[in-house]
């Protein structure tokens, strides 16, 4: 028989707890951009923020979203062992990518809106749920025999 020794987490501090909240922020900053986007157009260059708009920046932006999602889902999941963070990761980073590169011409400008919007509200609620369960799980340290 094995005996598993459970301690409390200490809340997700440091830099674990700011990545989250980061990628959570930016998640959620990328799908009302996208949404604000074409009500926006004629505005930004004027604000000196034309780049916001550009199809070069928005891809940069997922990749390096992605990268960070990924990097705090994984670094989550070694800690509660809770996969189902997966469950609302991989979907929205697939709208996300589909939405920043399959569909991000002319005319498909009302898809590329639909999933990037989608695409960013999952990967936040990926990232407020793996904030949540790194602060509220029990993390298992080993498994020792008894």
């Amino acid at each position: 028989m094995s005996t598993i020794h459970q301690r409390p987490l200490p809340p997700a501090a440091g830099l674990t707890g700011a990545a989250d909240r980061l990628g959570a922020a930016a998640s959620l900053l990328c799908a009302v951009h996208c949404a604000a986007l074409p009500f926006l157009l004629a505005l930004l260059p004027a604000l000196g923020l034309g780049f916001l708009a550009s199809h070069g920046f928005e891809r940069v932006f997922i990749a390096c979203a992605s990268a960070l999602a990924v990097t705090m889902a994984v670094h989550g999941y070694r800690r509660h062992r809770t996969a189902w963070v997966f469950g609302l990761l991989v979907p929205g980073l697939v709208l996300l990518w589909l939405g920043g590169f399959a569909f991000d011409f002319g005319s498909a400008l009302f898809w590329h809106s639909i999933f990037v919007v989608a695409g960013g509200t999952c990967v936040a609620l990926a990232h407020v749920a793996n904030l949540h369960l790194s602060r509220t799980q029990p993390s298992c340290d080993c498994v020792t025999p008894a």
